[in-house]
């Protein structure tokens, strides 16, 4: 099954729904939903993804994810994505700040590819991947309300799987455009070492005799960028109090590199990899 890599976005979209308490114009007096200790939204929704990265055979998946906080501190459970913010609540101020850690099952090449050559490459096992995460938000840049965000991932396959380290640099906008509106914009790149891509991109001798296709020895780099666009409409409730939402998204990316070069995605699938998501959030 392919990872739904828009769900991150959507995460922040959720937790947006919820974190633009002026934008309601209630009393001061009143506190918002994320203001609160503890809080919780849970989303559900279908994702249209391609089987595998790099495929051009695409799927239509179920997708769930979680933004909520515990005692002041903010988690987001995304699929089988994991991260959480070691600094309590949210400065208010400015600038602010993300600093915690990530844990991601990853299931590329796992089940599902449907692609009967790429099948007879074998399955990749599940691999288990531990990092962290650091950020910084520049708040109230255009309006009053909106966030550009700079973040910085990093992951480690502690299973032995692919034994590689993967790196992330992100950047995002979010702004609400009414008192029930809000936008999402990302812009992400990856970048990943030579034993993640020899695991998913490499075609060893004796993979090449099962399956047609030529050896290739994947080499690591900048494995890929993408482009995200998402927006978020409260259905019951505003910004401040949000209780039924709804979120719309797409995503498009580009291989980039060895792994665009590699048989299972120049031969086999495309380097162009689009996304679509929708579904509904309830904030409790």
């Amino acid at each position: 099954m392919a990872s739904f890599r828009l769900s991150g976005a959507a995460a922040c979209v959720l937790l947006c729904l919820a974190a633009a308490p002026a934008a309601a114009q209630q009393s001061s007096d009143d506190q918002s939903y994320l203001d609160r200790p503890n809080n919780l939204t849970v989303g559900v929704g279908a994702a249209y993804l391609p089987t595998y990265e790099g495929s051009d055979n695409y799927q239509v998946t179920p997708a769930a994810l979680a933004v909520g906080k515990v005692d002041g501190f903010s988690f987001i459970l995304r699929g089988t994505s994991f991260s959480m913010n070691l600094i309590r609540d949210r400065q208010k101020g400015p600038v602010s700040f993300d600093l915690g850690p990530v844990a991601y099952l990853r299931l590329d090449r796992d089940t599902g590819t449907r692609d009967p050559v790429v099948q007879s490459l074998g399955k990749v096992k599940k691999a288990v991947e531990l990092g962290g995460y650091a950020g910084i938000s520049f708040n109230h840049l255009l309006d009053p309300y909106d966030s550009l965000t700079i973040r910085f991932v990093a992951r480690h396959d502690v299973t032995g799987v692919h034994d590689g380290t993967l790196f992330k640099p992100a950047i995002d906008y979010l702004t609400p455009v009414s008192t029930r509106t809000v936008v999402y914009l990302g812009v992400e790149a990856e970048h990943a070492g030579d034993r993640f891509a020899r695991t998913y991109f490499g075609i060893t001798p004796d993979q090449s005799i099962h399956s047609g296709l030529p050896v290739y020895n994947a080499r690591g780099g900048w494995k890929d960028w993408r482009a995200s666009l998402l927006v978020g409409q409260t259905l019951i409730g505003d910004l401040r109090r949000p209780r039924l939402s709804a979120f719309v998204g797409v995503s498009y990316a580009r291989e980039l590199g060895n792994f665009a070069r590699a048989p299972i995605v120049a031969i086999r699938g495309d380097k162009n990899q689009y996304l679509a998501a929708a579904g509904l959030a309830y904030s409790f």
